[in-house]
């Protein structure tokens, strides 16, 4: 076998996990990664990431001495903010995963990469700055701002541990097979490498070691992708037009790839799924938590000016690359099995371009990206899930506001190293199982529970405790009920013959539960407590519009 031959078999199944471990969650099984011949250069890659972030995480330690710092790292500008957004978002699963959707379905791939970035203008006009001025630490500063602290943070710590806890582990299982492809080791051992890894950088960074560890990821994915974009135009001297008519040319749907409909062809599945992909992210607790580690909203919006700047600028990249993989991939026969197929399945058409455009350095150094992407991810839902349990839970409900920094920094290492190892164990139960649901309910959650409820509890002066907690519970349970009724669980988890629940995703209908919900218990609230609450309204809305009050973000 040639050595072009064994380094595509070597990256083998690697984005088969790792794509369908997150925005590719349309379902089929993932497939198992085979052990591997190392690929030496991506190992060498990967190690000097490792090192490099290790010695960030040493320096961040030094500045981590109070919760405060923990949870934000604290006094980052907007433009480093950005990219650090941009690094917790782009996940490996984008980058694979929504190339490998264009290569197969063509136009339709632009679903993942238009309902993700159109979730940015929301947050950008909406959000930014009033959780800058409203909150320190979580999202649940924002909501509960002028509610009864108890029950509306249990519900946020309840739903920032069903994201983080489906999002881990999907991440956790495609990062295991990564490593088990790159070193030749078992699945588990690899797995525990990554819990590992991830327990050091939040344990003893904190939010700064996850910030820089995400800026780093951030540059090195955008760079990688540029790269693999240039080399594409370049064979067609920078031509988009004849990029895409030499694919309609080569690809077996012919121009039926240049128009919607091979993909979701369910209008109401289509419409859900985009609503899932908008509205979650301006839900997703590790991308929110980011808004508190800025001094001021200014700053906050000009985070999400510069992050939906890169973000886009990305999901352009990709565009080009799963084109680019039709003509350069689907065309060559080295990059495929006796029957035909692409080796590895289609979630490899960007790794096999890399190679392509790239030779086998470049292969190395695309592998040791998409691993540094999950580990970027995996220790911002760490830090995410850390912060719910100690400085919801613990210091809000359970210790009524009078816990010290002290204990809150303690209990928030110790919820560290417990998720780290529930991950751990999750991502070996999970190892063959199709996990490609995980994340899309993660988005469903984000846009059914957390989304409503911030939404209504900042902009509407009639929202309630009881409303904004009944509401955001039905919206949290209706979402996870519905997938699992649907077919990514109940017919290809479950194996029953059919679904209970026929479209793709819950978001259309679990976020209608949510809103309607928070809406109907709010305006049915006649208590004592109700009259408070919408007492409150005013002085919030004065501090979230000029931010006169909002704690200062700690200096790093």
């Amino acid at each position: 076998m040639n050595a072009r031959r064994v380094s595509h078999h070597m990256a083998g199944a690697l984005v088969a996990l790792l794509a369908s471990a997150g925005a590719l969650a349309a379902g089929g099984d993932l497939g198992q990664a085979v052990k591997q011949p190392t690929n030496w250069t991506a190992i060498g890659m990967f190690v000097v990431f490792v090192i490099g972030t290790l010695f960030i995480t040493k320096w961040a330690a030094k500045k981590t001495k109070s919760a405060a710092t923990f949870y934000t790292g604290g006094g980052i500008s907007g433009f480093q903010n950005g990219l650090a957004i941009a690094g917790d978002f782009m996940s490996a699963a984008s980058f694979l995963g929504i190339s490998a959707a264009v290569y197969t379905s063509g136009y339709d791939g632009l679903i993942y990469s238009i309902g993700f970035l159109v979730g940015w203008p929301i947050i950008t006009f909406l959000m930014a700055e009033r959780l800058r001025n409203l909150g320190r630490f979580t999202f649940a500063d924002v909501a509960a701002y002028r509610f009864k602290q108890g029950p509306i943070r249990a519900f946020a710590a309840s739903g920032t541990l069903v994201v983080v806890a489906f999002y881990l582990i999907a991440q956790m299982v495609g990062a295991g097979q990564l490593i088990k492809l790159l070193f030749g080791l078992e699945y588990w051992v690899a797995v525990v490498i990554v819990g590992v890894l991830m327990m050091v950088y939040v344990l003893f960074g904190g939010m700064t070691a996850t910030t820089w560890v995400q800026i780093i990821k951030a540059c090195l994915l955008l760079g990688g992708a540029s790269f693999m974009a240039f080399m594409v135009l370049a064979q067609y001297h920078f031509s988009p037009e004849q990029l895409f008519a030499k694919a309609v040319e080569v690809h077996a749907k012919k121009e039926s790839i240049m128009s919607p409909g091979n993909f979701i062809k369910d209008p109401i599945s289509a419409i859900s799924f985009g609503i899932a992909l908008m509205f979650g992210t301006a839900g997703l607790p590790h991308i929110l938590m980011r808004f508190f580690t800025v001094p001021n909203a200014k700053e906050a919006r000009k985070s999400v000016f510069w992050a939906t700047t890169w973000i886009g600028y990305f999901y352009i990249l990709t565009f080009i690359i799963g084109f680019g993989a039709i003509v350069l991939v689907g065309t060559n026969a080295s990059f495929q099995d006796s029957s035909g197929k692409l080796l590895g399945g289609v979630n490899m058409a960007a790794v096999h371009l890399a190679s392509a455009v790239g030779g086998n350095v470049f292969l190395g150094f695309i592998s040791a990206v998409a691993f540094a992407t999950i580990l970027a991810v995996v220790a911002g839902l760490t830090l995410a899930g850390a912060t719910a349990v100690s400085h919801d839970l613990y210091a809000t409900v359970f210790k009524h506001g009078q816990a010290s920094s002290k204990m809150e920094l303690r209990v928030s290492k110790i919820t560290t190293i417990i998720l780290g190892i529930v991950a751990v164990v999750l991502g070996i139960v999970f190892e063959k199982q199709n996990i490609a649901f995980m994340v899309s309910l993660a988005f469903a959650v984000a846009a059914s529970a957390n989304f409503p409820v911030l939404f209504m509890s900042v902009l509407w002066r009639g929202c309630t405790t009881r409303g904004a907690m009944i509401g955001g519970f039905l919206g949290l349970l209706s979402a996870v009920v519905l997938t699992v009724l649907s077919q990514a669980v109940w017919v290809d988890v479950f194996h029953f013959k059919s679904a209970p629940f026929p479209y793709t995703s819950p978001a259309l209908f679990s976020m209608t539960i949510g809103f309607v919900g928070i809406w109907l218990f709010s305006v049915t609230d006649k208590s004592r407590r109700a009259l408070v609450d919408k007492a409150g309204f005013e002085a919030q809305e004065l501090r979230s519009e000029t931010g006169i009050g909002a704690g200062e973000a700690t200096a790093h």
